[in-house]
């Protein structure tokens, strides 16, 4: 994958982006980055895969500080993007906050979509998790925690979600770099400080008429998002759950080959 940087309505925006065809839009949650999709990409043929970077996440940290980077938001920063690159309609995959992000825009922007995939998605009321509640509670504590207080906390936090040892410390280091450069307790307070559950309870009830081609692929020992939302979730974007029987919450990094052959279900339907 090759990093992009484009500034849309006065804001940088980063992606990294690999392959050429019809374009496929990844989006990631907290607390990764782009490159949660590094082993994904590479599997998806004739696909114009671009993992796009939220704002406030990843190298994008510091063009988040003052703005509003809640999940609706980052949908609004999202369709711009996709307006910048000239981009009328793709298929949309999200990965936890992302999936929140994806289910927005889907919901408000039902032409911008030619089809959606979620794997271990945030939806309904399914968040914030408990881990986020307390950083939630505790920001005045958490803000002035140095960085080496924090990454043991960061550390328990992926481990928790991988069920892949080899990946999930690949995925630490991938994912902390950027918290490290940023300020790792001021970014996670402002990322944290922005999560709101009505951003999803809002679109909820538009799900079941968005009649796109759809896929959910879930990990089914995933301890954050929790087996039975993925069930509501297919069974409201009228399509079957496919379940990772060992998969935790970071599936894309521990299991991306039935995730790359969900884009492809989405993308032969969509043509």
């Amino acid at each position: 994958m090759h990093e992009n940087t484009a500034v849309v309505e006065g804001i940088p925006m980063r992606w990294l982006e690999h392959g050429e065809g019809a374009p496929v839009v990844l989006v990631h949650g907290i607390p990764t980055s782009p490159e949660l999709w590094r082993h994904v990409v590479p599997l998806v043929d004739g696909g114009r895969c671009l993992a796009w970077e939220m704002l406030g996440y990843g190298t994008s940290i510091p063009v988040g500080r003052g703005r509003d980077i809640s999940v609706a938001q980052q949908a609004d920063y999202l369709a711009k993007w996709l307006d910048h690159l000239g981009i009328e309609q793709a298929v949309l995959v999200g990965h936890d906050l992302g999936g929140g992000v994806v289910q927005n825009l889907a919901t408000q922007h039902r032409s911008r979509v030619a089809g959606v995939v979620f794997t271990n998605s945030i939806c309904y009321d399914s968040w914030p998790i408990p881990s986020v509640e307390a950083m939630q509670r505790g920001k005045t504590f958490l803000r002035r925690m140095p960085d080496t207080a924090v990454y043991p906390m960061f550390v328990s936090l992926l481990r928790r979600g991988h069920d892949n040892a080899v990946r999930a410390g690949e995925s630490i280091g991938q994912h902390w770099r950027h918290y490290v450069t940023h300020g790792a307790a001021s970014a996670l307070v402002q990322q944290t400080s922005a999560l709101d559950v009505a951003d999803t309870r809002a679109v909820s009830d538009r799900l079941p008429q968005l009649d796109v081609p759809a896929r959910v692929v879930w990990g089914a020992a995933d301890r954050f998002q929790k087996l039975h939302y993925g069930r509501r979730l297919a069974h409201d974007l009228g399509t079957e759950l496919r379940r990772i029987d060992r998969g935790r919450h970071f599936t894309p990094e521990d299991h991306p080959e039935p995730i790359a052959a969900a884009i492809a279900d989405v993308m032969r339907q969509a043509t």
